[in-house]
């Protein structure tokens, strides 16, 4: 078998990401302008712990994508948020870059008081 040429995350996110919901504006500000997709279960560490637990060769991941998206439709497109580039830059400070699967309902709330502060209901 060849050696992949990319992460392995990487094969799993081109074969989801045209099922990605992405909303029109910013969830916290309403913002139209420059987009991102966030995932409150953070793809990374969501298919390195698919792969561990179920002891796979990441070098078959072409074979097993459809697997893992299968099995993962909450996560990756329910679990979810469109963003202004600003917010989720914010979000990403305060959980870091990879944030653990366990911040998921952490990241959720923060998601929803920043709305409340922006709509200046704190």
């Amino acid at each position: 078998m060849a050696k992949l040429k990319r992460d392995v995350v990487k094969y799993i996110r081109d074969k989801a990401k045209n099922k990605y919901n992405k909303g029109s504006a910013c969830e916290i500000c309403n913002s139209a302008e420059a987009l991102d997709f966030h995932h409150f279960y953070s793809i990374a560490p969501l298919v390195h712990k698919w792969i561990s637990d179920n002891k796979l060769n990441p070098e078959y991941i072409l074979a097993i994508r459809e697997d893992f998206i299968e099995e993962h439709q909450a996560e990756l497109y329910d679990h979810t948020a469109t963003l202004c580039h600003t917010h989720h830059v914010q979000l990403h400070k305060v959980y870091g870059r990879d944030p653990g699967l366990g911040t998921a309902s952490k990241q959720m709330r923060w998601v929803e008081i920043q709305r409340e502060k922006h709509n200046g209901m704190v």
